[in-house]
């Protein structure tokens, strides 16, 4: 039995197109964006953006997003290849699988895990977060205790200080109330994101268009603040510092993706979607965080977990403010929504393949929904999200977004040289030239991340490496046919 052996391209084709007991192919080259601008305006955006620029990045938190951008084009140019090529839930897992052999697609299927479950963890921590704030407005305050982790330290609107609680209960809410949902049916979900999508592009349309004439261009003086001695803390390692950290923003084009089987014409529709989805984004994102560091001076974000309210506060738009949070809200919810759905795809693919148990791929009879995998990633989930702080998840989110999009890029290029003659409905152009750039940018930007997520990175494989070898590699479909 070898851990390097690869799933033939046949096998993965022939998977894909059993659709008539395997999940249900609903979505169209549409919905495929919006799943894409769903997971992608979020938390990067309404949060982590005064985060990296009041602690790393200044004003310049817009070239930070240019270059988050560039290293997700050049690892994007590499998903739409393979994405085209094997429409199969799965994502990098599956085509690692196809491509480096089964160790390795167990390696990314378990990064992975990082990448959507705890991504889905952090939106529901800052989705309470602007709960807090419309509860307030309307004089509603929830009971300290219920509204955040026994390690977090959380300052109210009002000034209040609550230095540990017992559980953040709105974070584990909205995770169990999305993960129902997710069980009910792809296409549902699908309606409710497409919804989500349109009205917090708006509202990002309304931050940007009334938010311009109040921009103060003292604020951006200077637009590159002097690095204070520390790599990472301004100048141009700042910059890389900011990149890593909205690097979080930009998954949303890896969880359209995982719904590959799911599409109605995957060879088309893939690149379209993650393409798509990543182009719209990118210039919501640049004009988005200049407006907002024109408003108010970057400092003032340092520890800002809504940031967006907080600059909007300067307009006198007082009547849009509480518009502008529910309006966060729906776009958190999306966010929420598209990757609890990318990582029960994950799972429900690795336990086809027996490297996980069957529990994992058993199919709803009525709804056709991985739904015991819905069920266990809501109660995973929710403990993240109800008992860890914020700022701990997201760089472990950011750094395992990183690894899958370096794998991806390598395993174009491995594809290239072992499958030349693979029908491709999309090409990455000028190969290797794209997998390599990504790969630098990508593991530059896993660079500039504190050392504690490295640590978490690697006690978090070491634990799945466990796991492969003691079941995984027993029960493996493809080294153990009979």
């Amino acid at each position: 039995m070898s851990i390097w052996k690869t799933k033939p391209l046949s096998v993965l084709l022939g998977e894909a197109s059993e659709s008539e007991k395997g999940l249900k192919r609903t979505l169209s080259s549409r919905s495929l964006v919006a799943l894409g601008v769903g997971a992608i305006i979020g938390a990067g955006l309404f949060s982590l953006t005064g985060i990296a620029a009041a602690d790393h990045a200044g004003p310049a938190v817009t070239l930070s997003f240019i270059l988050a951008a560039v290293g997700c084009a050049f690892a994007g140019l590499c998903y739409a290849e393979f994405a085209s090529m094997i429409p199969v839930a799965g994502s990098a897992y599956t085509y690692s699988y196809a491509t480096m052999g089964e160790f390795m697609a167990w390696i990314i299927g378990w990064d992975l895990v990082l990448e959507y479950a705890l991504g889905a963890a952090t939106v529901g921590v800052s989705w309470s977060r602007y709960l807090l704030e419309l509860l307030a407005k309307f004089n509603i305050h929830l009971p300290p205790d219920l509204i955040c982790s026994p390690w977090e330290k959380l300052t109210l609107s009002n000034g209040t200080v609550i230095e540990g609680g017992i559980v953040n209960l709105p974070a584990i809410f909205i995770v169990s109330l999305l993960s129902l949902l997710l069980i009910k049916g792809t296409k549902e979900s699908a309606t409710i994101n497409n919804i989500l999508v349109v009205v917090k592009v708006a509202v990002v349309i309304i931050f940007i268009v009334l938010g311009w004439k109040f921009i103060d261009t003292t604020n951006y003086t200077p637009y590159i603040p002097e690095n204070t001695g520390v790599f990472g803390k301004f100048g141009w390692s700042g910059i890389a510092a900011g990149a890593g950290t909205v690097f979080f923003a930009f998954i949303g084009f890896d969880a359209v993706s995982t719904a590959a089987q799911e599409a109605k014409d995957p060879q088309k529709g893939m690149p379209v979607g993650i393409l798509g989805s990543l182009i719209i984004c990118t210039l919501l994102y640049v004009l988005f965080s200049h407006v907002m560091t024109g408003l108010v001076p970057y400092y003032k974000f340092a520890g800002d977990a809504k940031p967006a309210a907080t600059a909007f506060a300067v307009t006198g738009y007082d009547f849009l403010q509480t518009g502008l949070i529910v309006a966060i809200l729906a776009g958190y919810t999306s966010v929420m929504l598209v990757m609890l759905m990318g990582q029960s795809r994950v799972f429900y693919t690795m336990s086809k393949d027996g490297l996980l148990p069957p529990f994992f791929s058993e199919i709803h009879a009525k709804f056709r929904t991985p739904w015991k995998t819905n069920l266990f990633f809501l109660i995973f989930v929710s403990l993240f999200a109800g008992l860890v702080p914020v700022s701990d998840l997201g760089h472990m989110v950011s750094i395992g977004t990183l690894l899958a999009f370096v794998l991806v890029c390598i395993g174009v290029m491995v594809m290239r040289k072992k499958m030349p003659d693979a029908p491709r409905a999309f090409k990455t152009p000028w190969v290797p030239f794209v997998p390599v750039a990504g790969i630098v940018i990508c593991f530059a930007l896993m660079y500039s991340l504190p050392n504690e997520s490295w640590a978490r990175l690697v006690i978090w494989m070491a634990l799945g490496v466990v796991i492969y070898f003691l079941y995984g590699k027993k029960n493996s479909k493809l080294n153990n046919p009979e």
